[in-house]
């Protein structure tokens, strides 16, 4: 009996190996197959590609890292990589609350009783896919789409990114031309400050990188307008898209000073006539960000304008791109407003880091409105501090303090704190 198992074993091994040795025959890629693909580490991949990948690479502390893996074609001139992060975050309010996931001075309610408040959000856990290459007709391509789970209170799939860039042209829904994504703080809070410009728009955008150290980038945005209405006023369908542009010097990878500006034309109907009627809204900003040795990092940015709430982190909850003018029944008016934060950052270690960053947003009154009433937010302070831990390349920590303020109209001030702590896994 033995002597029949034994060989019963061995013959099933030797089965085994030969369907083993056929199956691997199946998925060998011969060298001249001109569809063929190959599995790689991002490491491995050939210096265009890793370029491309690189250069493609948005300057945001909350955008995912290149790859780990990569499929290429057989000559390599083509990758698709597969990425993104999970990431986990505690939260406690003390104090005093802000009624959201997100730290918005905007939303700290006027005397609420409730002072104390825990959350835990992982819903800006990314997914993205990003197609790289280059072509005689295109030059560098990225083909990039990506989304998080923030779409409500379900934890829906959100889009963040899709668009295709090639010779210097964007088209598709990205980060819109009038923000600076390379001057952006480093914060666990997933908004950022409250005075930073922070939107996303579908777009067709150039970007001009003929001059040396300089920049410049010009692009036509679907707008979003957002407004306060009453029994005579509607917004109504947008005729016309945001203009944006900006100019931006460069002396080194990580040192930059940027100039940009923004024309809108935001459309509403009144009952008191028969046809639409248009405001116009426009913004500046400057922007930088600049190494002071290897330690320390600067960060700044200043905007103004009028109906431009719909692209200040705080003002965008607000519904004040357009709203009622007391003077003139029937019409709408833009407001004028505020935005600007300021931040430093130390670099303890090449994986450790410190950073804080103070901001403010500001609304103006025109023609008695909105000072009028009273409890309408006029202005929002926001402070930050921060440590970050890259633990390894691909693993991150960190634990954040913050602070804000809502001081409205008539001068009074509410003001909330929240602690943070981060673990992210990026892949």
């Amino acid at each position: 009996m033995k002597t029949i198992l034994k060989t019963m074993f061995l013959l099933c091994g030797a089965a085994l190996s030969a369907l083993a040795v056929h199956a691997q025959k199946k998925v060998i890629i011969e060298d001249e197959s001109p569809k063929g693909v190959v599995l790689v580490t991002i490491d491995k991949a050939g210096d265009e590609i890793i370029r491309i990948m690189n250069e493609s690479q948005m300057p945001y502390i909350h955008e995912p890292q290149a790859p780990r893996f990569l499929l290429t074609d057989r000559k390599g001139k083509f990758a698709l990589g597969i990425g993104g992060y999970v990431r986990a975050t505690a939260e406690y309010d003390f104090g005093g609350i802000v009624d959201n996931i997100d730290f918005i001075p905007a939303y700290i309610p006027n005397g609420s009783k409730i002072r104390n408040q825990f959350q835990m959000d992982a819903s800006t856990s990314t997914i993205f896919l990003k197609l790289v290459g280059h072509t005689k007709i295109l030059g560098d391509f990225v083909v990039y789409t990506a989304g998080n789970f923030r779409d409500g209170s379900n934890k829906g799939f959100q889009l963040r990114n899709a668009y295709v860039s090639f010779r210097d042209v964007t088209v598709g829904y990205t980060y819109g031309g009038f923000m600076d994504l390379g001057a952006m703080p480093s914060t666990i809070d997933f908004q950022g400050p409250n005075g930073a410009t922070f939107y996303r728009a579908t777009q067709v955008s150039y970007t001009y990188k003929g001059l040396k150290n300089f920049r410049f980038n010009a692009s036509v945005e679907v707008p979003a307008v957002d407004g306060t209405t009453n029994n005579e006023l509607d917004i109504a369908q947008q005729r016309m898209p945001d203009f944006t542009a900006y100019a931006q010097y460069g002396w080194n990878s990580k040192s930059h000073v940027r100039v940009g500006g923004l024309i809108r034309s935001m459309t509403y109907t009144s009952t008191l006539s028969d046809k639409a009627h248009a405001v116009t809204g426009f913004g500046i900003q400057a922007s930088t960000t600049f190494n002071l040795g290897k330690q320390w990092q600067v960060f700044g940015q200043a905007t103004y304008g009028k109906g431009i709430g719909q692209y200040l982190n705080d003002l965008s909850n607000l519904n004040v791109d357009i709203v009622p003018n007391p003077d003139e029944a029937g019409k709408m008016q833009a407001l004028p407003m505020l935005g600007w934060y300021a931040g430093l950052q130390y670099n303890i270690s090449p994986k450790v880091f410190l950073s804080s960053t103070y901001s403010m947003s500001r609304l103006y009154s025109e023609n008695g409105y909105p000072a009028n009433e009273p409890s309408t937010y006029r202005y929002g302070q926001y402070f930050v501090a921060n440590l970050f831990w890259n633990v390894t390349p691909n693993m991150q920590v960190g634990a954040e303090y913050l602070r804000g303020w809502r001081t409205n109209f008539d001068n009074s001030t509410n003001h909330a704190n929240r602690m943070n702590l981060l673990v992210q896994y990026s892949f």
